[in-house]
């Protein structure tokens, strides 16, 4: 369960804007990456707060909800299919996580980042393996991250309800990959991904 270990040492040192950073999206075949940027008080305790991963769909929208009602700040960063093409999935996730920063309205005085690395910052951060099980802060962004995009694969289900978007969200499963078989790559399918089964990437 997620706790707030990581920023009390970071709360001690007198700094008090603490962002939590993560993203949603680096998998899928379709659909852009989101990355979120969350600064929560250190007197914010939010029940449930965990990695998105680890709860229901139900659960994610009621805790966005609450976190986005009692956090100090919240920036996201939505990178497209055509820029991932563009640059690749790590540098997008990059922009994206970027981007959210750039867009809290309070600044950051400190970072925590889920995963093993982060592109050189201005701001101090420490980047946490699995840092969305670790930190609430991380935790709570992964829960923002999750959502804006899962709301917007339902958009993009509308669109093209042939390829079942609100069911898996753009990731790779026998469903999304019957369709692909079926009716090829659509407007927002990642067209550099490689696709097993499928002959390489999306367009072979």
């Amino acid at each position: 369960m997620a706790d707030f270990r990581f920023e009390r040492g970071i709360w001690d040192r007198g700094i008090r804007h603490i962002a939590g950073v993560d993203e949603a999206g680096r998998g899928p075949l379709a659909g852009p990456v989101v990355a979120a940027a969350v600064i929560l008080s250190d007197s914010s305790e939010i029940h449930g707060v965990d990695d998105s991963k680890k709860l229901s769909s139900q659960r994610r929208e009621e805790l966005f909800q609450i976190i986005t009602g009692q956090a100090i700040s919240i920036g996201v960063g939505i990178v497209p299919h055509t820029v991932i093409d563009e640059i690749n999935i790590y540098q997008a996730t990059m922009r994206a996580m970027a981007e959210a920063i750039a867009k809290l309205s309070c600044a950051p005085e400190y970072l925590f980042i889920d995963g093993p690395r982060y592109q050189r910052s201005s701001i101090p951060f420490t980047a946490i393996v699995d840092g969305d099980a670790k930190s609430y802060s991380i935790a709570a962004a992964s829960i923002v991250a999750k959502v804006t995009r899962d709301r917007l694969m339902r958009e993009f289900d509308v669109l093209y309800p042939q390829y079942g978007f609100a069911r898996h969200k753009g990731y790779g499963t026998s469903h999304h990959f019957d369709a692909l078989r079926r009716y090829g790559p659509c407007e927002i399918h990642r067209k550099s991904f490689r696709m097993p089964g499928l002959g390489g990437t999306i367009l072979e």
